[in-house]
């Protein structure tokens, strides 16, 4: 069941609909909710072991704060997705946490060939990524967070805008300010390398 129009609304809208509606509201905030916290969990925790699974779960356990949550939420005027975005930056880092004081289990070995990608393929991507972040780390946290929503996780600028406290052309010129300074950072690199 979903309800007319849900895809055009607006997050907060849907905030307050499903605080004095029903199923089919809650259904359609926690749907929205999902798709953000995926995205932000999906790209936070991919370079740990397992971190498909690890980001299903946490986007599971965002939802369910969300959920828990939504009955004392107060509209302050903010936007929801600020309210999102803040649930899930404190589950990523309770994940991080706790992955970084446990055991990593391993799986069994396959009996068939394997058809993963190559342990070279996974070292050129390992590489590139731990490049990247480098980078991003250089980044002020203001635009290290625009990079990793726009970019990484595939916002929009409006829902960017809306996570960060930003209008979305503000988003624009950030991310456009921090792939400017990426690029400088990446030739400086290069550069000494070459020498």
């Amino acid at each position: 069941m979903s309800i007319p129009g849900a895809e055009q609304c607006d997050l907060s809208g849907l905030a307050r609909a499903a605080q004095t509606g029903g199923e089919a509201e809650i259904a359609a905030l926690l749907t929205r909710v999902r798709e953000i916290a995926h995205r932000y969990a999906r790209v936070r925790l991919c370079t740990y072991p397992s971190g498909q699974q690890l980001a299903d779960d946490v986007t599971q356990d965002i939802c369910l704060a969300i959920l828990a949550a939504l009955p004392r939420y107060r509209d302050t005027g903010r936007p929801f997705e600020a309210f999102v975005h803040g649930v899930a930056s404190r589950k990523v880092a309770d994940a991080q946490r706790a992955m970084a004081r446990h055991p990593i289990l391993t799986a069994d070995f396959a009996d068939g060939p394997d058809e993963d990608p190559s342990p070279e393929d996974h070292v050129v991507r390992s590489s590139e990524l731990e490049s990247a972040m480098r980078l991003l780390e250089q980044l002020p946290p203001q635009l290290r967070e625009v990079m990793l929503l726009r970019v990484a996780a595939g916002l929009t600028a409006e829902e960017t805008g809306a996570a960060l406290g930003m209008r979305p052309g503000a988003v624009r010129v950030a991310q456009h300010r921090a792939l400017s300074k990426m690029r400088a950072l990446a030739c400086q690199v290069q550069e000494v390398s070459h020498d």
